[in-house]
């Protein structure tokens, strides 16, 4: 549902991303988990997969001029991690009830930011005349 989301309003984190990030998740979780004995410690792998799921997200973020764009689609990742944490162990109904939840969040936001002039100030107003600034790469003065 989250990936659907992101993939048709055009962001970060499609389909794709939202599959294999929860995937990849529920695999190492469920994997952990089967093969636990007294000396290993699932809740060990979690925590792994935490730090690891933060540094991809890292990566998704990018700086420019002076606004930090991308933190959304950090946290989009990040909670997709959670979902496949959740699934992991067999709480499908809690699964489905937060991925809904962050699509009415990603959602219903952006639906705010379209209506209301306070929820586009600061960074989001810097963003907003970053992304509608022409690429140096464009050549806007045809000869």
């Amino acid at each position: 549902m989250i990936g659907l989301e992101r993939q048709l309003r055009g962001k970060p984190v499609g389909i794709r991303t939202s599959t294999l990030v929860v995937l990849g998740t529920y695999i190492f979780v469920a994997t952990a988990t089967i093969v636990s004995t007294e000396v290993s410690d699932p809740s060990r792998i979690i925590g792994q997969v935490i730090t690891g799921v933060g540094f991809l997200g890292a990566g998704v973020m990018l700086a420019k001029d002076g606004a930090v764009v991308g933190v959304t689609s950090a946290a989009t990742i990040w909670i997709l991690s959670a979902i496949g944490i959740s699934i992991s162990h067999g709480y499908y109904q809690t699964s489905i009830f937060f991925a809904a939840l962050v699509v009415g969040i990603l959602f219903g936001v952006d639906l705010l930011e379209e209506y209301s002039q306070l929820f586009t100030r600061g960074v989001h107003s810097k963003y907003k005349k970053w992304k509608t600034k022409p690429s140096r790469f464009i050549d806007t003065h045809p000869k």
